[in-house]
């Protein structure tokens, strides 16, 4: 049995909502990544359509956390945090759950085609790798970090199909980077803060700290290269004040990508969404990034 959680504890919002994980939604901007790289977001056609994307993600991704927490249930009551979530702490019974997945995976999924049959495509693909990687794959070592990794590339690969916009090879670059840099800081800084032997996750009693350390290194090094080399090519056009816009936004990025790693280090990423939207140095360090950034594309 499971002890029940503290009123005290509990939020204000409804079992079956927070059980889709809202804050979690943070991560379904990166749709508009594509859209705001190739500076087409404030065209009306373009932002209605990426808000759609969102949509759909957020829907998708409800009903993959629904799912996840159903199968894991027994390993969440073992984790300082995740014990509190819905289904480990039973809020929410597994067949309510159950089938709130299926009537989000199916809206996300009907409003993808509908919006844009590549973008319902993209949908699928991301749906059947994340109930894959839930069911099967998530105790395999690399094979989840790619698995959550995919999940991050598809977001933002579908910005761009549902707008019908080209995506650069730099983009798919930088996206592919830094999705395995994000998931690989997140299973180091689980490892700091647990331990590899917590029983919440049995990948990560297969990771050392330094093979979990040279992933995370690796893909933040090939996200500035990557990044770098897409900002120097943009700066070559006509520019406001002509100067080198996008070439400027790289110290930013940097930095950012610098703080981020000292929180991984920390071991305190667990969370990707929660340390984005806590900490104020490296939300300061995005405006300073996206300014620049929105000159050069928009200006």
């Amino acid at each position: 049995m499971t002890e029940p959680i503290p009123a005290t504890t509990r939020a204000r919002l409804p079992a079956s909502v927070r059980a889709m994980r809202p804050k979690q939604w943070v991560k379904n901007v990166l749709v508009a990544a594509a859209p705001v790289a190739a500076g087409t977001l404030l065209d009306p056609r373009v932002a209605l359509t990426t808000l759609g994307a969102f949509v759909t993600f957020c829907l998708a991704s409800a009903s993959i956390y629904l799912i996840n927490d159903v199968r894991d249930v027994e390993s969440d009551r073992l984790h300082p945090k995740k014990r509190l979530r819905p289904i480990a702490a039973g809020e929410l019974a597994h067949s309510t759950a159950v089938g709130l997945s299926a009537v989000t995976g199916a809206a996300s999924l009907a409003l993808g085609f509908w919006i844009e049959p590549l973008l319902g495509v993209t949908l699928a693909v991301y749906w059947l790798f994340q109930v894959g990687y839930s069911l099967f794959l998530k105790n395999q070592p690399i094979i989840d970090l790619a698995m959550v990794a995919a999940g991050f590339l598809l977001r933002a690969i579908a910005g761009g199909v549902a707008s019908g916009i080209q995506l650069s090879q730099w983009f798919l670059l930088v996206a592919s980077f830094g999705s395995l840099f994000m998931v690989a800081g997140k299973r180091y800084s689980e490892m700091r803060e647990l331990g590899p032997d917590a029983g919440t996750r049995a990948s990560l009693a297969r990771y050392t700290d330094s093979y979990l350390r040279f992933a995370w290194t690796m893909a933040c090094t090939a996200v500035i290269m990557s990044y770098s080399l897409w900002a120097f090519e943009q700066s070559g056009d006509s520019t406001p004040w002509q100067l080198p816009w996008h070439a400027i936004s790289i110290a930013p990025f940097t930095l950012a990508l610098m703080r981020y790693a000292y929180v991984v280090d920390t071991g305190e990423a667990g969370e990707p969404e929660a340390v984005v939207m806590s900490d104020r140095l490296l939300q300061g360090l995005a405006i300073a990034w996206a300014v620049p950034v929105a000159v050069g594309v928009f200006g």
